[in-house]
């Protein structure tokens, strides 16, 4: 008889696995501003700098003049204080935020917005950015994090500048500890110890024997104690020789 494994135990949602959200700030997402607004340009100013637990990067409270308040990443080079703008009207610099079709080509630019009104989903990661390469009739093209390229609508909302935090994974963390917290307050599995390591009652790759293998595959209709390695694959991965 073998034991629960940790996909058992986490899928129960003890507070051993769960994630401590309850202190996070709140999310990054732009205002819920009128179409009327976004045509000129709204005043704000940066309240506050402050630190998101979970979060790589900065997380910056703006205060509009109409009196809301909403949350965004800080680009480098802002500072709390500082007055940025928000609307199509807006002036091209660090820390505006402007319809794409408003940024000049070669921009570079944070927080984007995949569809208009989302609130911003791109390029939200401590020293991501993404550059507008051009305006087509498709739409705007932008290059991605990854270096990929795709258009997206004139009318989703960008931050001007590049998170601030660049060169943050570069840092060793020296204690085993540091990880640790972070790794908690993200909700990340940590350590993460292999299948294969464990013994058979831990895990069903669990085992001295190491003779014939066992398939890694697994359906998607697999229960708990079961459903673990590449769930409902398409493919292993392993490349097969071409036919001639």
């Amino acid at each position: 008889m073998g034991k629960r494994i940790r996909v058992q135990r986490r899928g129960r949602g003890s507070p051993t696995f769960r994630a401590a959200t309850h202190k996070r700030v709140a999310p990054v997402k732009y205002p819920a501003a009128s179409k009327e607004e976004l045509k000129g340009v709204v005043h704000a100013r940066v309240a506050e700098i402050i630190h998101d637990p979970g979060r790589g990067a900065p997380l910056a409270s703006v205060e509009l003049d109409s009196g809301e308040t909403y949350y965004a990443v800080v680009p480098e080079g802002i500072s709390e204080g500082q007055s940025t703008e928000v609307g199509r009207k807006a002036a091209v610099d660090i820390g505006n935020v402007l319809p794409l079709e408003r940024v000049p080509e070669g921009t570079m630019v944070c927080n984007v917005e995949l569809s208009p009104g989302d609130g911003g989903k791109l390029a939200r990661a401590s020293g991501s950015y993404m550059t507008v390469v051009g305006h087509t009739p498709e739409g705007t093209m932008v290059r991605l994090p990854s270096g990929k390229t795709r258009y997206l609508n004139d009318l989703c909302l960008a931050t001007i500048g590049v998170v601030a935090g660049a060169g943050r994974v570069d840092k060793p963390f020296l204690k085993a500890g540091s990880k640790f917290h972070l790794m908690r307050s993200k909700g990340r599995v940590y350590p993460r110890t292999r299948g294969v390591a464990m013994i058979a009652a831990s895990h069903p790759y669990g085992s001295s024997k190491r003779g014939g293998g066992k398939v890694t595959t697994v359906s998607r209709g697999a229960p708990p104690g079961k459903k673990v390695g590449l769930i409902a694959a398409r493919s292993t991965g392993r490349r097969r020789k071409k036919r001639r």
